[in-house]
Parts: structure tokens; sequence; C-alpha cells
């Protein structure tokens, strides 16, 4: 459950609605959920961190593959047998019946990019304050990430039809926000203290194309709307800007030159899911992506700092052992820098469980091992190279037993981190410069050098 919310302003007396809010699930989810929060603080709510003490719950659920599935539902069954009182929001909202067939007497369910319905709902069953006193909210809004960061959503959606994915059904076609909207939105996070924009859609790298590129107007210029023109923008802000999701299409080449030349953090964070051109087929992915392995070599060219994530899925339907070794092979010569790995699991409404040659469960998760000792060898092998060398890092959190941090290659919640053991008097969101002097699979450890300069840009106008 999301707490740290009582703080947004409204005043601790006992006649004052409260929600308990829990949020499962993506980024892109949580950034609705941020909205929904935002306008509940406005009508008067409160928000508590404690089930018995909320009037109601508000769930924002996760249908995307089967376990999320039962996680929501996990959820939602705790929350009624603690409080009793349960909306159901977001992506499992689509399948009310199975919901309902769990937990008829949840009192309202809304699918995904529904806020209005949610908000009311919630005054259906949890009216707000008859007087608001109209609790002054930052320019953001509410957030339910540290303070020092913030995802980023520049659209929703997705036009692509793979065989293992629902979102176009849980969340619609390609739908990319303006511009200029989304400058203005990042510009007042740097100005409420963010210090790393966090940029994620369904695929970024289609962002613009349903609005045909268009232009928009920022800061008395017009602006296309089109993802290597947004991210030098951005760059422009101060803060440390990480993309996410990216599909390698041509416009990646135009990312990469951004990220040499400094104007947004060289990290690419590409789903792959395979590396196979027979599982790419099976999965129906939206492009060629067969020849990955030339286009890193070639990245890494341009920007020899570039850190690269990918995921992926062993046992597909149809993967045999030569196109598992394929995809070992492909990890082996690209070197990532982080790796997720699931096996496949059956998605309610995708085409790829009506596949044949479904493989053993006992296969999967053979697979999934050997795929990850092959992983962790890379990254302990890449984190060891960086020992001795001096990284800048941006502070996540600060206790008695030191500091926690991360440098331009690690995105939060996902990737390794930086202990600090020294860092006692270091300030959470705050940047400096470490030394490293040990590391493992995926963490290393620093100690406090300096602080760094600040992240900024000083080149000219490219578009």
């Amino acid at each position: 459950m999301h707490s740290g919310l009582e703080s947004c302003g409204v005043p601790p007396t006992d006649n004052i609605p409260t929600i308990g809010l829990v949020s499962l699930g993506c980024p892109k989810a949580l950034v609705d959920f941020e909205r929904i929060a935002t306008r509940l603080v406005s009508d008067g709510y409160r928000f508590s961190a404690d089930y018995h003490h909320a009037d109601l719950i508000l769930i924002n659920t996760c249908g995307f593959i089967t376990a999320a599935e039962e996680e929501s539902l996990d959820a939602i069954g705790e929350a009624l047998a603690t409080n009793g009182r349960v909306i159901v929001s977001g992506c499992l909202g689509i399948r009310a019946a199975r919901i309902r067939e769990n937990y008829p007497e949840v009192l309202a369910i809304l699918g995904p990019n529904s806020p209005a319905a949610v908000i009311d709902a919630i005054h259906q069953h949890l009216p707000p304050p008859q007087k608001n006193s109209h609790t002054a909210i930052s320019p953001v809004g509410i957030k339910l990430t540290p303070a020092h960061y913030a995802y980023l959503k520049i659209a929703e959606g997705c036009n692509h039809r793979c065989t293992f994915c629902i979102i176009p059904q849980l969340r619609g076609e390609l739908h990319s926000r303006p511009a200029g909207e989304i400058l203005h939105e990042a510009e007042q996070l740097v100005a409420c203290g963010v210090k790393e924009l966090l940029i994620i859609a369904q695929d970024i790298s289609a962002y613009g194309k349903d609005l045909h590129y268009r232009k928009d107007l920022w800061r008395g210029r017009r602006l296309r709307t089109r993802l290597p023109e947004l991210a030098y923008a951005l760059g422009k802000l101060g803060a440390w800007v990480r993309l996410h999701y990216v599909y390698p299409y041509m416009i990646v080449n135009e990312l990469i030159a951004l990220m040499a030349e400094g104007i947004i953090l060289p990290y690419l964070d590409i789903p792959l899911q395979h590396a196979s051109p027979s599982i790419l087929r099976l999965m129906r992915r939206p492009l060629d992506i067969t020849n990955s392995l030339a286009r890193i070599h070639a990245w890494r060219e341009i920007c020899p700092e570039l850190v690269l994530r990918s995921t992926f899925i062993v046992g597909f339907p149809g993967e045999t052992e030569n196109d598992f070794q394929y995809l070992l092979e492909f990890l082996a010569a690209a070197k990532l820098n982080h790796v997720g790995c699931f096996t496949y699991s059956k998605v309610n409404g995708a085409s790829a469980n009506d596949l044949p040659h479904q493989v053993p469960e006992e296969i999967k998760q053979e697979r999934y091992a050997r795929l990850m000792e092959l992983q962790q060898g890379i990254s302990r092998e890449r984190l060891r190279q960086t020992i001795g060398q001096s990284l800048d890092v941006l502070v996540d959190k600060v206790d008695n037993n030191g500091a926690i941090a991360r440098g331009a290659d690690s995105a939060p919640e996902i990737d390794g981190v930086v202990y600090i053991n020294d860092g006692q008097k270091l300030r959470v969101g705050e940047f400096y410069s470490v030394e490293i002097v040990d590391s493992d699979n995926y963490d290393r450890w620093g100690v406090v050098k300096d602080y760094p300069k600040r992240h900024k840009t000083s080149v000219k106008e490219k578009f």
C-alpha cells in the first residue's frame, strides 16, 4: 500500500473521509493512479496507510499476466477481509465477472483509463466533505514516487499486436500527448525538485505517430511531436532523462546521438523479448529485430557509455532448444547491462494461448535458470570493471547503515544500486560523487568523494 500521503495538507480531523490506496502493476498504471489521488485530495479526502483507519479502500489492479491477476485478486481479498469496503480500478477491471465471481461484495469495478468513473464511484460510496477547504496542492499533484524522481507518461495505448500481449485490449490504440503539454508538466516537476524524469509509454518510439508528428507550441517555438525532438527539449530542463520501453526503430540512432552529447542519459530500455527469428515471428513482434546485435554494436560505437536493459521470455510456445541456444548466444555476444527474464505465462485473451507446442513448465524453469546464470556472469564482470572508478550517483535512501544510491546506468526499482557505507550524512535526492570499491552480481559499494556538477546541457539548438 502506498503511504506518505497524509502530508498533502488535509487536516487530520476525524470527520474527513479517509481512503486507503493500493497500486499494483506497472509505472504507467501508477501515473494514472497519481492523477486519481490528486483529484481526491482536491475533493477533500484524506489518505491512510492502514486498512483499519480507512473508510474505503481503492485498489488499482494489474491484469497483464496470470500471476498479476492472482496478485490483484489476493489484494482485493485482503482488503475486504480487513476493511470490507473496496472499489477496484485498473486493468483487471475489464474482467469484472472474474472479480465478482471471487468477491461479489466489491462496491464498484472500473477499468483502466476511467479516472472520472473512479471518482464518481468514490463519491457515491464515500461522499466528499460538504465543507471542503480546497486544499492547496503542488502544481505537479500527488506523487507516489519519492520526491526526487517521477514517471512522465508521454502516450497511452499501443498499436502492435504481439501474440503474448493484450495491452491494446486493456488500454486501446496509441494516443500521444501533445509535446507542449508534456514539457509543461516536466518543467513543473523539475521546479518542484524532481532530479530524474523517467519517460514511459507502452512504446515511446512510436510517440507522435498517431498525430502525424504535428508541431506543438513550446516556449514560443513550434516543436514536432516526435521522440528525438521531445527528448532533446526534456534534456535541457536540467534533470536526468531516462528512456524506457524503446523499440529499435531508426529514430534510436538520433537518440543515441543525444546521449553521446550528454543531453539525455546514455540508457536505453529495449524490450527485445527474444533473439531467435522463428520465435520473434511467432510472437509477431512489430518490426525486424533479428539484426539487434549489429545495431547494438553500432550504437556503442557512437556512444561508448551506452547502458542497455532488456527483457526476455523463455518457454514461449514453439521454443526449441535450438531457439533457446540462439538466445543464449545473443546474450553472450551483446553483453547487456541489465536483463529481466520471465517464463512464458498464458494471458487471458492473448492469441499465443492457442499456439501449438506449448513448453512444459519444468523446461521453462530450467531455461530461466540457465539464462539468469549466464547473465549474472555478464553483469558481475561488467560491474567488476567499474571498481576504482568515480561515479556520480543520485541518493535514494539514507539511514543509520549508510546510503543507497544509483548511477546514470541504473533505473529505480529494477536495476542494481550503489551502497555507500559512509553515507549517513548524505541527503536523499541529491547528487554525489563516489569511488566504487566493490561489487557483486548486481550491486556495487562506494565511498563518498565529492559533489559532482549538476546535470546541464550547453549545446546549440538542434530542432
